[in-house]
């Protein structure tokens, strides 16, 4: 392993855990833009990372039936960054698509276990129920990917000043 991979595991490590151990509304972590980020910057390799993060940070909060459906939407995010990462507005897109996507993939997974009945009507119930999480989600993916635009930024102010 080299030691960019290295060091960039535990920025990534440090941002997500940080995220989740700190005080906090439900669902406003670094979990959404950092899917979307780490790879559309750094390549798909590292979603690797933002998964074993997740993961290792899940050995503390504990697993979930519903584990496959929140990390594969995590894949999901990191696999369509490819797509929109060329703009500013593409990223942003992309990144609030990753939102979206984590919240109907994720609570399709709570509805397919059984918590709210397997009948249409359970499974518009399970996604009226999570509209609360899912505004706390959109914030935090907003409020990371402004963070997350702004070092992109800077990083290329610097560059160019600096030719």
């Amino acid at each position: 392993m080299n030691m960019k991979f290295f060091r960039l595991s535990l920025i990534i490590f440090a941002l997500l855990s940080f995220s989740r151990f700190i005080p906090h509304p439900p669902n406003f972590t670094s979990l959404i833009a950092l899917s979307f980020y780490v790879p559309a910057i750094f390549g798909l390799r590292y979603i690797s990372i933002v998964i074993l993060s997740f993961a290792l940070t899940d050995l503390y909060f504990g697993f979930h039936s519903t584990i496959l459906f929140t990390w594969g939407s995590v894949i999901l995010i990191g696999v369509i960054s490819n797509y929109l990462n060329s703009s500013i507005l593409k990223r942003v897109f992309g990144s609030l698509t990753g939102a979206f996507l984590f919240f109907l993939i994720s609570n399709f997974g709570v509805w397919i276990s059984g918590y709210y009945g397997l009948t249409s009507e359970g499974l518009a119930e399970c996604y009226v129920m999570a509209i609360p999480f899912f505004g706390y989600t959109l914030l935090s993916t907003i409020f990371f990917s402004v963070i997350f635009e702004t070092i992109i930024f800077s990083r290329r102010k610097f560059i160019l000043t600096n030719l």
